[in-house]
């Protein structure tokens, strides 16, 4: 059902087990537990378990090969804080989920919940109907009248961001977006600053692990409140196959054979979107309705990730083709969210 691991994989992986156990144990408890043994289980009614008595962290097979990379380290921090509260406070008495427990994870900005998988918060059903509506208004033949929803979705988005940001506490979640890749294309990371600069999220590229193919990625992750994911995701899905899109009829009218400039092209794309909302947020602006960060939402990021790096890129030469992508790109149109009878107009992301 999921793949198998060849016996050389199954090092490999157990490998990476033990590398991303001492990475967590030095950037979240400041190295303060002892390395355990590692292994991996056959049984599929747990997702991981730390054995004090063996000194053993067990993580399933079905979960590794069945779960995005992203949730086995979540299901392994949830079982060090296990270590944790047991070899460094000493909480050898208390239940499994007891108040020790609970305190090495909220210290630490890991998830408490018994399956260890990440908590998915319910989303503002009246928020995202709302920008959903409005951007099913936007596939409008009448391009001025398309235009306009667009710019009504966004500016209801920020005032209800505005609005929400002044609530005592809010419910945050981080959410993965995309495929892993070996490589991230500069198009990519504009999409990744895209999202960050106006769907208020905080983004970041993670490393992750492929068991079955032995190989490191990175995938795009984001942070925000569950409305302002779920719109994120959206966007994420929308802008990277319009841009495809975008490129495929490029190609048929050009008559051009290759794919030397894709990616330059793909890039002009997401620059003329980036410019596009740019402008409507100078609109927004002069209303007096400007975005200055959520400090919440920071800080909850800033728990999940305590050691950012921050890297330069210098991206590709700016030939026609970007030019051209980014003539494309100013002229997108965010529209028509995918829907199905059950969600009530929420927003679908990728596989709908």
């Amino acid at each position: 059902m999921y793949g198998e691991l060849t016996a050389d994989l199954e090092r490999q992986l157990v490998r990476e087990l033990l590398r991303e156990y001492k990475n967590l144990n030095a950037s979240y408890l400041r190295s303060g537990l002892k390395t355990p043994t590692i292994e991996l289980g056959t049984a599929e009614s747990f997702l991981g378990r730390w054995h004090r008595a063996t000194r053993t962290i067990e993580i399933s097979r079905a979960l590794v090969l069945g779960h995005p990379w992203g949730a086995v380290v979540e299901v392994l921090k949830h079982e060090m804080a296990h270590q944790y509260a047991h070899e460094v406070l000493g909480a050898v008495d208390e239940t499994s989920h007891g108040r020790a427990f609970r305190e090495v994870c909220a210290r630490f900005g890991i998830d408490a919940r018994a399956s260890g998988i990440p908590a998915t918060h319910e989303a503002d059903d009246r928020a995202v109907t709302r920008i959903a509506k409005l951007l099913a208004l936007a596939e409008s033949p009448n391009r001025h009248e398309a235009e306009a929803a667009m710019a009504a979705a966004q500016k209801l988005m920020l005032k209800y961001n505005l609005e929400a940001r002044a609530e005592e506490s809010r419910g945050y979640e981080h959410r993965q977006l995309g495929t892993p890749s070996g490589r991230v294309a500069e198009h990519e990371r504009m999409l990744a600053m895209i999202l960050g600069k106006h769907f208020f999220v905080e983004v970041i590229w993670v490393p992750v692990y492929r068991p079955l193919a032995g190989k490191r990625a990175s995938v795009l992750e984001v942070c925000g409140s569950p409305s302002n994911v779920a719109m994120a995701e959206y966007a994420h899905t929308f802008l990277s196959r319009t841009a495809d899109d975008l490129w495929i009829a490029h190609k048929i009218a050009s008559a051009e054979r290759s794919n030397r400039d894709r990616r330059t092209f793909l890039t002009g794309v997401m620059q003329g979107f980036l410019d596009k909302l740019g402008s409507q947020a100078r609109v927004h602006a002069k209303e007096g309705l400007v975005w200055v960060g959520d400090a919440d939402l920071h800080a909850f990021y800033r728990r999940r990730h305590p050691h950012v790096r921050n890297v330069r890129y210098g991206g590709h030469p700016k030939n026609e083709a970007y030019a051209q992508g980014r003539e494309h790109g100013q002229r997108i149109v965010l529209h028509k969210p995918v829907t199905t009878s059950e969600s009530r107009g929420k927003l679908l992301g990728r596989g709908s």
